[in-house]
């Protein structure tokens, strides 16, 4: 590689290895996965840097193998149970019933929920959701991400949603207060 390539790559890592990193947390529900996926994804970019630099949009480039990469089964996901309530369920004790003030690490738990919850869905469907509402990338971008169609990319997120919203429906995942949302 070239030394003008070397820092136009370095500048690329900086720029956007956050983003991917966020993305492939979200894909794998582990951050130990997404590390490994991030860098098997920055690697294969290196390797083809001429390739990638001259593409429109070398983010997107990246993302379509981060994608790969998790669809060839590369990062094979276990599956654990997280308990997502405490054992009396964000209530205060003596039953009075009131909600307990916001908790900050209760967001944590939340969050983890919503990964959990996440993981639950086929891998396509998942990156369809993770890629529209946490990339915030239109339905073109996506299709062109996953290499289907912008009705199919519609349908896998709408499918994916209904399937989030049972999972909130059945108390699997929680408000920050302890409600069912």
């Amino acid at each position: 590689m070239r030394a003008d390539d070397v820092a136009d790559f370095s500048a690329f890592v900086s720029a956007r290895s956050g983003a991917l990193f966020r993305t492939a947390v979200l894909l794998t529900g582990e951050r130990e996965a997404a590390e490994d996926l991030v860098q098997s994804t920055l690697e294969r970019c290196c390797r083809h840097w001429r390739t990638v630099s001259r593409a429109d949009a070398p983010e997107a480039y990246a993302r379509r193998i981060l994608v790969n990469l998790v669809h060839d089964g590369g990062r094979r996901r276990r599956h654990r149970e997280v308990p997502l309530e405490p054992e009396n369920g964000g209530r205060r004790e003596g039953g009075g019933g009131a909600d307990l003030p916001p908790d900050p690490y209760r967001q944590v738990v939340l969050r983890d929920a919503l990964v959990q919850a996440l993981r639950t869905l086929p891998a396509g469907m998942r990156t369809a959701v993770v890629l529209r509402y946490f990339d915030d990338l239109p339905d073109a971008e996506i299709a062109a991400a996953l290499g289907i169609s912008e009705s199919a990319v519609r349908s896998q997120v709408a499918r994916g949603l209904a399937k989030l919203r049972a999972a909130v429906r059945d108390g699997a995942v929680r408000s920050p207060q302890g409600g069912d949302r």
